[in-house]
């Protein structure tokens, strides 16, 4: 398949694993040179070594916690030749309103919600400046589908589904494209633990 990306380049937030590795992957098998952030250091240079090797790209690796405001910006002036940029990075947790802590929401929402609003924010000024890019912006059906049991997460992803349709709604003036994509479950290590708890919730098992 060629998608005619060879040669540009992009940056994959939660690159470490699951839906992010997987997504670099497909991206180096196109000639994408990567930039891939994440917190877990070992992960990400054993993806960006593969991708390095077998694909014969660029690959820089980023470990950095995207909930810090300085980070971002850190991140930002690291990447600021990309062409793309595919925010994924997330952990909100599972549980209906009386589970979920008011520490524990915000601790959620400063990685996929605030982390995906301001590097989006930096990245969008650096596309807009050389007349082009790409954002994606890596979801969830949650906020299509509202989940009690995982109300955090519904109501974070449908606050970046109206994100981003209106940021979307007028980046095409400045040649960008800004994308939403809400996958359903995927069997990933986190989409796992976060379905026995939900399974936990409603039955009283971890739904094994």
């Amino acid at each position: 398949m060629d998608l005619g990306l060879r040669g540009k380049r992009a940056l994959v937030t939660g690159a470490s694993k699951g839906i992010g590795a997987s997504i670099a992957e497909v991206l180096a098998e196109e000639g994408c040179h990567l930039h891939l952030a994440a917190r877990g250091a070992t992960a990400l240079e054993t993806i960006a070594e593969r991708a390095r090797s077998t694909h014969g790209v660029e690959a820089q690796v980023h470990v950095v916690d995207l909930r810090k405001s300085e980070n971002v910006r850190n991140l930002a002036d690291s990447a600021s030749n990309i062409d793309i940029l595919i925010n994924n990075a997330g952990d909100i947790p599972a549980g209906g309103l009386a589970d979920v802590s008011e520490e524990s929401w915000r601790h959620g929402w400063e990685l996929k919600v605030f982390g995906y609003v301001n590097l989006t924010r930096l990245i969008y000024a650096r596309m807009k400046a050389r007349g082009h890019g790409v954002i994606i912006n890596d979801i969830g059906a949650a906020g299509e589908r509202y989940d009690f049991d995982y109300i955090a997460g519904s109501t974070g992803n449908a606050a970046l589904m109206a994100f981003t349709r209106a940021l979307g709604g007028r980046s095409l003036a400045d040649n960008i494209r800004v994308i939403g994509v809400n996958p359903g479950p995927v069997e990933t290590e986190r989409i796992i633990t976060l379905m026995k708890r939900i399974a936990q919730n409603r039955f009283g098992d971890e739904g094994r």
